[in-house]
């Protein structure tokens, strides 16, 4: 089902107007109290908006002032960071307690249940209680039971922010399976979880979504400087030039637009900081100067004044890089998405 949502909520400063077709996964992505969970919130009815509507296919989830369906008629189903099982229930019952509920029978609903435990891959400890699962069990099975209740659309709230690694990428597979032509709101901080489960993405900033599109169009051209960060790029703003584009602080940058753009008119790009070179103070192209070092897996960010390089930290070692030192960057043509403003 379809699904559309403009609503405001004055004591968080959010107004959200969003949209998404049936059997599409949107990422809701953005920094922590940007109003992520607060639009879950709002489309699972635990969160009454002071204005606006919500439409799921031809039913309406609410209306104000004059419409508002409780929770439980809604069709939707909300999975949390945690997994918050029934302790009480063994992991099939768990799976088989949205169909019960929703008038199958024993046995339809066991059934359901054991359909579900083999396609989350959980099926082989479906006789245990919650207590004996790990954490990347635990998330699974909440995954199937909610599923398992069919609903209309599924909500899930940062589902893998609290496994590890190797856990969340399994988890994340399986999800990119069962998820498929099913309408779904994912809210993460993760560009990872969009590209490989979302269609679509809205990014939300302060309490608005800045940026909604396709979800590699977004992420690869950025047009919010959070997106940006969120993708690993830096974004600048310029004007086009015959070689690529005069950033607004005078920096020029080489490229092609990937979109036919006027000499003269307003244009972004987004730079690769893996792909910028660093070099000392007198054998490069761009001066500028370290504000931040910061460590990203086996490699140090190097944020200066003028653009981002993420480099070796031998290369930082050599250098003698600190905030504050004078440094020349070097930026090749395949570093730098053009596109226009």
């Amino acid at each position: 089902m379809s699904l559309r949502l403009e609503a405001a909520l004055d004591a968080r400063d959010v107004a959200v107007s969003l949209s998404l077709d049936h059997g599409e996964t949107l990422a809701v992505l953005g920094p922590n109290g940007a109003g992520k969970s607060t639009v879950l919130g709002m489309l699972a009815g635990l969160v009454r908006p002071d204005r606006g509507s919500a439409t799921l296919g031809d039913d309406v989830l609410f209306d104000l002032p004059a419409s508002w369906r409780p929770p439980h008629r809604r069709g939707v189903a909300l999975l949390a960071q945690d997994a918050l099982l029934f302790p009480h229930l063994t992991v099939r019952h768990n799976v088989a307690f949205g169909p019960r509920s929703s008038g199958a029978t024993r046995s339809e609903a066991g059934a359901i249940a054991d359909e579900w435990l083999r396609r989350t891959a959980t099926d082989a400890f479906a006789d245990r209680r919650p207590a004996q699962l790990s954490g990347g069990q635990a998330q699974r099975v909440a995954i199937a039971r909610a599923l398992a209740a069919e609903p209309s659309l599924l909500l899930l709230d940062e589902p893998l922010s609290a496994l590890d690694v190797a856990v969340a990428a399994d988890v994340r597979g399986m999800l990119a399976d069962v998820l498929a032509d099913r309408t779904t709101v994912l809210v993460t901080h993760d560009a990872l979880d969009a590209y490989l489960l979302a269609d679509r993405v809205a990014v939300m900033h302060d309490g608005r979504v800045v940026e909604e599109g396709p979800t590699r169009r977004v992420l690869e051209r950025p047009r919010h400087p959070f997106t940006a960060e969120l993708s690993g790029l830096t974004l600048v703003r310029g004007v086009r030039t015959p070689d690529g584009m005069r950033a607004d602080d005078g920096m020029l940058l080489p490229g092609e637009p990937v979109d036919p753009v006027e000499q003269g008119a307003p244009v972004l790009a987004a730079v690769r900081p893996s792909a910028v070179r660093l070099a000392r103070p007198d054998a490069g192209t761009i001066a500028a100067t370290v504000t931040a070092l910061e460590p990203q897996a086996d490699l140090v960010r190097v944020r200066t004044d003028r653009l981002d390089a993420l480099v070796p930290p031998a290369d930082v070692a050599d250098l003698r890089l600190r905030v504050g030192a004078h440094v020349a960057l070097g930026v090749p043509p395949s570093a730098v998405t053009l596109y226009p403003a």
